[in-house]
C-alpha cells in the first residue's frame, strides 16, 4: 500500500474505532467527601487541589469515587509508584479519565500510541520518537525558541499588566510543537482550542466528545495531505515514512502519534511555565533572588516543576483485584496523581513547601516507570528559556489581581488567565 492509499481513506478506516465505551456517567458536580466521592473537575481541586490531597493522604490514601464509572485516586508516592510500574495489572489503553471507556481490544496499541500503549508494544512505539528528543535534537531548537520568547515581550513591550498565561506562556509550545510537526505556526488558537477539547472536555456526552476529537483528526489529514504533497524534514514527514517491524506505520497510529504529540507537548508546558511565573508572581523573595542569581535557576525550575507538577495520568485496572487494601474492578479508573506524589512528606522533606535551592529533588512531574514523558529534554528546555527571557526582560512583577487567576480543571493544571503588574 503505498503512502497515498494509508491516508487516503482518513485515520481510523483501517484501525481501532473509538466506540463508547460502559458505566458511562455524567462526573460533575459538588463532592460530598472527597475519600469516597472525588472528582478533579471541581472548581476547588482546579483552584488548590493541594490541601485535599494531604488530608487524603493522611486520612485515606487510596481515595474511591462512583464517578467516571468507578475510579481510584492514590496519594502517596509509593502507590502512585508501584502502579505506573506494574503494567501487567493496570493497562495505558486510555490515559484520560472520562465518561467513557475504549474497549479492551485497542491494547496493546490505543489511540495514541506511545502513551496509550501496553507492552511489547509500547517500547517499540517508544523508540521510533526517541531521536526527535534527545539532548542534542532539543537544543538545535533552543535559539529559535529563545528569540521567540522576546518577541512575545516585544509585542507586549509598554503595557502595565500582561496574562502572562494567555500571552506569553502559551504560545510558546505551542510554537516549538508547530516547528516539530511542520504545521503553521499561525494555527495556535486552533491548537488551543484541541487541547481544551480534549483535556477539558471529559463531561461531555460521548457522541460530543467523539465529534470535537474528529475535528482534531480532519485537521491533522490536511497536515499529511500536505507533507505528501511537499515532504520536508520535520516530524510528520518522519512519521508518514517510519518503519516498524518492516511495514510503514498504520494510519492512525500516524495520526494518534502526531495527536499526542500536539496536546500533550503544547498543554503540560504551558501549565509548568505559567505555574511558574505564578509563584514568583506571588512570590518576591524567590523572584528577586533568581534575578539575582541566575546561575540558580536549573536549580529553582526543578522545585517549581515538583511543587507545581501539571500532569495526572490515568491507568484502567485489567481485573477484579485486591490491591493495597482496596477492592478495584476491571475497568475501574486509577489516576495517577504525580503532583499529589510530589508532596508526599515521606520521600520529600518540607514537601508543601517551594525550596528553590532544593538540592535533593527526586520528583515525578514527567511520569514514572514505562511512559516516563519522552519530551521531558524539550518541556526543559521550554521552561528554562522561557524564564530566562522572561526575568531579563520583566525582573520586578507581581500579581496585578490574584482572585482573577484561573486554572485548568482536568489532568493538566496549569494556569489559564494570569494577569500580572509589570514593575513595582
Amino acid at each position: 500500500m503505498s503512502v497515498d492509499d494509508r491516508f487516503s481513506q482518513g485515520f481510523r478506516d483501517d484501525g481501532p474505532e473509538e466506540p463508547l465505551g460502559t458505566r458511562s456517567e455524567i462526573v460533575t458536580g459538588p463532592v460530598a467527601d472527597w475519600a469516597t466521592d472525588f472528582s478533579h473537575l471541581e472548581p476547588e481541586w482546579a483552584a488548590d487541589p493541594y490541601p485535599i490531597q494531604d488530608e487524603l493522604r493522611q486520612r485515606c490514601p487510596i481515595a474511591h469515587t462512583d464517578r467516571f464509572g468507578g475510579g481510584w485516586l492514590p496519594t502517596r508516592h509509593e502507590d502512585v509508584a508501584a502502579i505506573a510500574y506494574d503494567t501487567e495489572r493496570f493497562s495505558s489503553r486510555s490515559i484520560i479519565m472520562s465518561n467513557f471507556r475504549p474497549p479492551r481490544d485497542i491494547a496493546p496499541i490505543g489511540g495514541s500510541p506511545p502513551i496509550s500503549s501496553d507492552p511489547p508494544f509500547h517500547h517499540d512505539a517508544r523508540k521510533l520518537l526517541l531521536p526527535a528528543f534527545t539532548k542534542t535534537a532539543v537544543a538545535r531548537r533552543e535559539p529559535a525558541t529563545r528569540a521567540f520568547c522576546h518577541s512575545l515581550l516585544d509585542a507586549l513591550e509598554g503595557q502595565d499588566v500582561i496574562d502572562a498565561a494567555r500571552d506569553y506562556a502559551q504560545h510558546i509550545p505551542m510554537r516549538v510543537i508547530a516547528d516539530m510537526l511542520g504545521f503553521p505556526p499561525e494555527d495556535g488558537p486552533r491548537f488551543r482550542e484541541f487541547v481544551e477539547n480534549t483535556l477539558e472536555g471529559v463531561n461531555l456526552p460521548p457522541e460530543e466528545r467523539i465529534a470535537r476529537m474528529d475535528q482534531l483528526f480532519d485537521y491533522l489529514l490536511v497536515q499529511i495531505r500536505d507533507h505528501l504533497d511537499r515532504p520536508r524534514d520535520d516530524l510528520t514527514t518522519y512519521l508518514i515514512d517510519a518503519e516498524l517491524y518492516g511495514q510503514k506505520l498504520d494510519s492512525w497510529h500516524v495520526a494518534g502519534t502526531m495527536a499526542l504529540l500536539l496536546i500533550a507537548g503544547i498543554d503540560t508546558t504551558w501549565s509548568a511555565i505559567g505555574a511558574s511565573l505564578w509563584h514568583l508572581a506571588r512570590t518576591p523573595r524567590d523572584r528577586e533572588r533568581l534575578v539575582a542569581e541566575p546561575g540558580l535557576l536549573p536549580t529553582a525550575m526543578e522545585e517549581l516543576l515538583r511543587a507545581y507538577a501539571p500532569v495526572t495520568m490515568a491507568r484502567l485496572v485489567k481485573e477484579d483485584m485486591h490491591w493495597n487494601g482496596v477492592d478495584m474492578k476491571a475497568d475501574d479508573w486509577v489516576l495517577l496523581s504525580f503532583p499529589a506524589a510530589n508532596r508526599d512528606p515521606e520521600l520529600f522533606e518540607r514537601p508543601g513547601e517551594v525550596v528553590i535551592d532544593r538540592q535533593v529533588n527526586r520528583h515525578a512531574a514527567f511520569g514514572l516507570g514505562i511512559h516516563r514523558c519522552v519530551g521531558s529534554h524539550l518541556a526543559r528546555m521550554e521552561l528554562r528559556v522561557a524564564l530566562e527571557v522572561w526575568l531579563e526582560r520583566v525582573p520586578v512583577f507581581s500579581l496585578a489581581d490574584p482572585d482573577a487567576v484561573t486554572w485548568a480543571t482536568g489532568q493538566v493544571r496549569g494556569p489559564r488567565t494570569l494577569p500580572v503588574r509589570v514593575g513595582s
